[in-house]
């Protein structure tokens, strides 16, 4: 109301000041509300010259959909919800993977939400917090197990997900995985050709997925180029690094002590190989050390080692594109792969 008391009649800057809707933008376009909405869902019967505009006016405007109206409108939340470990590879891993999945998802009306957790505690507490709040439409989660409650539990329920891991438990769901046994057969071979005989796997933890792809291939490339195993103990890739680097020390000053290395964890490899330093030992003479990593990083301070690249923002945009296409009604056995070992260009000179 204006001082008059007549209904005091809304102007541009006013318009432009509160949160901007979809009235906001019709008034600014002189369109129709069902018109600027249907514009901003690329409908096709709306010409393309009037969705540049509508577009141009809601971006200059900030405008976003109010989530609670599209979830009231469609049953749907517009959010994907990214089920993360606090416990994954710090130098790299994380950022790489939020940046593959956002490049996807940047172009659709998804957003992303990152729910960290820790495996140290029930893995389970944020897919039930998803599913009995109906906050996403879909999850992707990582540190697969071979059977996989969050696995069961979601199929069970039917809400979409995708998986940075493979299961072994009879469901077929969409996925994106790295070959972990041809790296580990790969990484076996190479220090084989370079005259490495007693051979030791720093692996994850027994109970992931991974693990056991890991022991296979690295049990074939022993049984292949002929070589024998050290033990690496109770130590693997999720052992705190001091710990890592106090054991590999230990290991590297007994007897038998192995002349060839292969680390699934490229922040694993650099308590590795502190350790061995620390222990006299010299890379590319007393021993070689072959490391996956998932950005470039250990040639720049250790050059010595043999690294294997994982492209984790590809395996984002993979996911991301997977559990969309999930969501769209596309069967499960059409949305997985599996990414191969790539040599660093950048590792120490045949």
């Amino acid at each position: 109301m204006d001082d008059s008391g007549r209904p005091r009649t809304l102007g541009a800057r006013d318009a432009v000041r509160e949160r901007p809707t979809l009235k906001t933008i019709a008034y600014m376009t002189g369109l129709g509300i069902t018109t600027v909405s249907r514009a901003l869902k690329d409908a096709p019967d709306i010409g393309a010259e009037t969705k540049e505009r509508v577009r141009l006016v809601a971006n200059q405007l900030g405008y976003q959909p109010n989530r609670a109206g599209v979830r009231l409108r469609t049953g749907k939340t517009n959010v994907i919800a990214l089920v993360l470990s606090i416990d994954e590879e710090l130098l790299g891993f994380t950022s790489q993977l939020v940046h593959g999945i956002s490049e996807v998802l940047g172009g659709t009306q998804y957003h992303l939400v990152v729910t960290p957790h820790s495996f140290e505690k029930d893995p389970m507490v944020p897919v039930r917090y998803i599913l009995d709040t109906g906050s996403a439409d879909g999850v992707i989660i990582s540190r697969i197990e071979p059977d996989d409650a969050r696995v069961r539990l979601m199929t069970e329920r039917n809400l979409p997900f995708a998986t940075h891991g493979r299961t072994d438990m009879g469901i077929v769901h969409p996925f994106h995985d790295y070959d972990n046994e041809t790296y580990v057969y790969q990484a076996v071979q190479k220090l084989v050709q370079k005259g490495r005989k007693r051979i030791a796997l720093l692996a994850p933890q027994s109970r992931f997925s991974f693990y056991t792809h890991s022991r296979i291939g690295f049990e074939r490339g022993l049984t292949d180029f002929g070589a024998t195993e050290v033990p690496m103990g109770r130590v693997t890739s999720e052992t705190p690094l001091d710990e890592t680097r106090a054991y590999a020390e230990r290991l590297m000053r007994s007897a038998g002590s192995p002349d060839g290395i292969i680390s699934i964890s490229g922040s694993a490899t650099i308590a590795l190989v502190a350790g061995l330093e620390a222990a006299g030992k010299k890379l590319g003479i007393d021993v070689d050390v072959v490391s996956k990593q998932s950005a470039e990083f250990l040639n720049w301070i250790r050059p010595e080692i043999y690294t294997v690249n994982e492209d984790v923002r590809q395996a984002g945009r993979e996911l991301a594109k997977a559990l969309m296409a999930r969501i769209d009604g596309v069967a499960p056995e059409l949305l997985q792969s599996i990414a191969q070992p790539v040599w660093s260009k950048m590792g120490p000179k045949d």
